[in-house]
């Protein structure tokens, strides 16, 4: 039974965690953003600096590795109050190590792109590290809504 528990919660927790993260990419666009028509304005890349996204944390990977840590800890060491001990342990430790793992999961590398347009006006956009920027780089501004992209 300890075994068919701990086999639903790592299919249930790997379901999970392939919905965690949404891309902050220029290349991709949701199906709701198609069809839809964009402004585009012109510009040269200033400056780019390296940035780290952070998609933020559900909880999931806590609350999953909080529960395979009790389960396989508590099944396989000691008996009565030793399992019971054993059990909330391997909770604690599992829960950080899925906290880790979903922070390493849902935090990834971006740009932060700043353009001068061809107005003079300087802004500033974030965007997943996906394509390559140089300043100088003629650049066009894709927005829409309220998401705005850099693109070559």
């Amino acid at each position: 039974m300890k075994k068919v528990l701990l086999l639903i919660s790592v299919l249930s927790i790997a379901a999970l965690t392939g919905c965690a993260v949404t891309p902050n990419s220029a290349n991709v666009y949701q199906s709701r953003q198609t069809m839809g028509e964009q402004s585009v304005r012109m510009g040269v890349v200033e400056s780019i600096r390296n940035v780290m996204i952070d998609h933020g944390q559900s909880g999931v990977g806590t609350l999953g590795g909080a529960a395979l840590g009790g389960i396989a800890a508590g099944s396989s060491i000691g008996q009565g109050n030793g399992a019971v001990a054993a059990g909330i342990a391997g909770a604690i430790v599992g829960g950080l190590v899925g906290q880790h793992v979903e922070q390493n999961m849902n935090t990834k590398p971006g740009l932060e792109i700043t353009v001068k347009l061809d107005n003079g006006n300087l802004t500033a956009i974030v965007q997943d590290a996906d394509e390559q920027f140089n300043v100088g780089d003629r650049v066009r501004l894709l927005s829409g809504g309220r998401t705005t992209r850099v693109t070559h």
